[in-house]
């Protein structure tokens, strides 16, 4: 097979040949997923703001994930735990949220009640405030991260291929013709 015909796109299955993952295409997805973790925690405890951002932190650990997942294919993220734990952990960051929007309405307070209030004496971990809005925000960060890691296994698992580069013809052993 040519070089050139490597990326040419499957005009019956409408996609790019799988096969044109490189030994330099994983090892930069492998290098780059504990700093794009970094990052994405960055983004969540200090955010745009100061107390967080999970929407935008979710999205960048996802964006992680994705990045293996162009790599390596599904089968081999699906071995990291971060993967396999991902739906539990949008269920309960779900949960979280949801505690924190409620539970105040079960005392006779308004919705997202900011806690502890003004005032009031707040613990602290490091330079980190520990707020009801950071809990708020782990519970959404849980829920996107967790969201988007399904979406990406469930897009992957359409269209399987084998792990690492192929070395052969570039077919992905289903049926052709």
């Amino acid at each position: 097979m040519s070089p050139s015909s490597r990326y040419q796109v499957d005009a019956a299955q409408s996609r790019i040949d799988p096969s044109v993952t490189t030994v330099l295409t994983q090892t930069v997805a492998r290098l780059l997923l504990v700093p794009i973790f970094m990052v994405a925690l960055a983004i969540l405890v200090k955010g745009y703001a100061d107390v967080g951002d999970g929407f935008s932190a979710g999205v960048v650990a996802a964006l992680g994930v994705l990045l293996q997942d162009v790599a390596f294919g599904y089968r081999a993220i699906g071995r990291l735990t971060i993967v396999r734990l991902a739906p539990y952990g949008a269920l309960a960051g779900a949960l979280i949220a949801l505690g924190v929007t409620f539970v105040p309405v079960l005392t006779g307070e308004p919705l997202l009640r900011h806690r502890p209030g003004a005032g009031e004496p707040v613990a602290h971990l490091g330079a980190l405030e520990l707020i009801t809005p950071v809990l708020f925000d782990i519970g959404v960060f849980l829920v996107v991260f967790g969201f988007a890691v399904g979406v990406i296994g469930m897009i992957a698992r359409m269209h399987p291929r084998p792990i690492g580069p192929s070395r052969g013809t570039g077919a992905t052993g289903g049926d052709e013709g």
